[in-house]
């Protein structure tokens, strides 16, 4: 299987959460890889899937003597020549943790110059995200920022689903619209809603309702577990087949993307 999926919404509606169960939820079938790319400055995917921080991990970014390696210049620097197509194939599997099937490989962010600048970071990510989406026969899980931001146009077109998660509230229903129109300006042909932290049936019309036109992947309930689990600083449903059905429906919804 070969399934790319994007995961945006405003912060703090549980994305990064939702990422790592569904990662783990696909990896337990054992058919497929499954990568975790965390996409996002504020990098906490490993936290969700369970991989240690005493370790720290060093995002790609901030890999400065691969980066010169790959690119011929140093990291922080901007204009002049360097090679724009760096050899990226090796870097999943060099620089990615795993734990229970799920190899997470962490991004960074570019410090200089903003995320679209032309420099050695930047190239290096947006070879490493094209070579993840369209080379990689994979199934690849990505956790955004707010946006789409690190999607570019030429990976957009070939990742199977943008996943917008959203809370009843009403300013993650309306990031949800801001998020829906980044995704179609720059190409993303399949863009669905999931609903998070749902308490009710008048939740789940709420957001039917003010979504209107938009696909529903699927309603996930709001879980004491991940609650408790944030606070003790542990991943959520240890055993992940103790997690809720829907959980399952809704990786399940997303696999079939690739039927």
């Amino acid at each position: 299987m070969s399934l790319k999926i994007a995961f945006g919404g405003k912060g703090g509606v549980g994305k990064t959460t939702i990422t790592s169960l569904i990662a783990r939820c696909l990896a337990a079938k054992g058919e497929n890889t499954v990568i975790a790319i965390d996409a996002d400055p504020v990098t906490n995917l490993a936290a969700g899937l369970g991989i240690s921080e005493q370790d720290p991990i060093t995002p790609i970014a901030e890999l400065t003597e691969l980066i010169a390696e790959r690119t011929g210049a140093e990291p922080g620097t901007m204009g002049g020549f360097f090679t724009l197509n760096p050899r990226v194939d090796d870097i999943p599997d060099r620089f990615s943790r795993e734990r229970d099937g799920v190899k997470l490989l962490v991004m960074g962010t570019v410090k200089s110059g903003g995320s679209g600048c032309i420099c050695p970071e930047s190239t290096i990510l947006k070879a490493l995200m094209t070579h993840l989406v369209l080379y990689r026969d994979d199934i690849v899980l990505m956790d955004m920022e707010a946006g789409v931001e690190h999607l570019g146009r030429a990976t957009s077109s070939s990742v199977d689903a943008l996943v917008i998660i959203v809370n009843p509230g009403a300013r993650s229903r309306v990031a949800a619209e801001q998020i829906t129109k980044l995704g179609n300006d720059i190409g993303i042909r399949n863009i669905v809603v999931l609903g998070n932290r749902v308490r009710g049936e008048e939740d789940k019309e709420l957001i039917r309702e003010s979504l209107e036109g938009h696909e529903i992947l699927g309603f996930l309930p709001e879980m004491e577990e991940v609650i408790m689990a944030d606070r003790k600083g542990v991943r959520p449903f240890d055993d992940i087949s103790t997690a809720p059905p829907e959980l399952f429906d809704i990786a399940a919804n997303l696999e079939a993307l690739d039927k």
